[in-house]
């Protein structure tokens, strides 16, 4: 879906490394390298004798709540975060949508596809992409951000996008990379305080199931009924089930935990070695928080093109509304990668 101003929001990731990139090193995709686990294949695995059954969500549902100290009607499950993305779009009643940007354009996508007008924020650069309160519409009824963002890896504090709560309204906050970030501060998963708070989080981005699709909506009771009559039956099927029910167990909450640290200590290193090439113009947003950063370096599109010569895949940025063609999103990756990367990057510069 490419709109007026030439922004294709259905690119993703993904994009850079099929087909001919498929050979190439990832760092276009946000999805934890190494996953998924042993143990969790193992999982997935000794599901599939239950295959003849219809799925039943119902343990997994129970799981997600006690994970968040919610009641089991206050989540929905879906195929992964994309589902709920159409399922809001096409379930609720909205008149002035407005998606904050530059982040995850699929939101933006799916209710142009039911058939809303959106409005946009954009947040900017000389700011650091940090959310504004003030520049969302007083008369929005629905407001997407997503918090750390896609692409920026800004971390929002909760409090300021509480802020953005208002009665009439509904606060969609898109956690799907949140169990990435150190203690998951600044979190509103769990919250039943904020009027109008939904928020959705994707199991595939840490434990690496993108190909199994699964995520979840933690809201109230009523918002849930009624993005749960917008699904088919069984939407989640009974491998995706037995994924959640092991994601958001003590176990792997522990490891997730573990990983988050790593990500952080492994994204400092990638943004020291970023900053080596400072003269020759490369910026990174920052402070970055997430499992990614945001780049922007003087003609953009030709480095990406080199290194992907070199043999790597990094996801263009001008897709996104609010950043143009200077920008690249970088995932982070173990030292040795990014010390593969960095090589690569003074040779497409032409620094050697």
């Amino acid at each position: 879906m490419r709109t007026d101003d030439g922004h294709d929001l259905r690119h993703h990731g993904d994009a850079e490394v099929r087909d001919d990139g498929s050979a190439l090193t990832d760092l276009a995709v946000n999805v934890r390298s190494g996953t998924p686990p042993a143990w969790l294949r193992e999982v997935i695995a000794g599901s599939l004798d239950g295959l003849a059954a219809y799925p039943d969500g119902r343990a997994a549902r129970a799981a997600v709540a006690a994970r968040h100290g919610l009641p089991a009607e206050r989540v929905l499950l879906t195929a992964g975060a994309a589902e709920a993305f159409v399922l809001l779009a096409r379930a609720l009643k909205v008149r002035r949508p407005v998606v904050v940007h530059p982040q995850f354009t699929e939101p933006e996508a799916a209710l142009r596809d039911a058939g809303h007008t959106v409005d946009r924020v954009l947040l900017r650069e000389e700011d650091g992409f940090r959310l504004d309160p003030g520049l969302v519409p007083e008369d929005a009824d629905l407001v997407v951000i997503g918090n750390p963002t896609n692409p920026t890896s800004v971390l929002h504090p909760a409090a300021a996008i509480a802020t953005l709560a208002r009665p009439g309204r509904t606060l969609v906050v898109d956690e799907a990379f949140m169990d990435a970030v150190p203690g998951e501060r600044e979190a509103l998963a769990g919250r039943t305080d904020v009027p109008g708070l939904v928020v959705l989080r994707s199991l595939t981005k840490t434990w690496g199931l993108a190909g199994l699709r699964i995520g979840y909506v933690l809201a109230a009771p009523e918002t849930v009924a009624e993005l749960e009559r917008a699904q088919p039956l069984w939407p989640v099927s009974t491998p995706a089930l037995a994924a959640a029910e092991a994601c958001v167990a003590p176990r792997a909450l522990a490891e997730a935990a573990h990983a988050a640290h790593r990500i952080a200590a492994d994204r400092a290193y990638l943004v020291a070695g970023l900053g080596s090439f400072e003269e020759a113009g490369v910026r990174v947003v920052s402070p970055a928080e997430g499992p990614f950063v945001l780049v922007r370096l003087p003609g953009a599109a030709a480095v990406r093109h080199r290194l992907r010569e070199l043999g790597f895949a990094l996801r263009r940025g001008d897709t996104f509304p609010g950043l143009g063609e200077e920008w690249l999103r970088v995932a982070v990756r173990d030292r040795g990668t990014v010390d593969r990367l960095l090589g690569a990057l003074r040779v497409a510069l032409g620094g050697g």
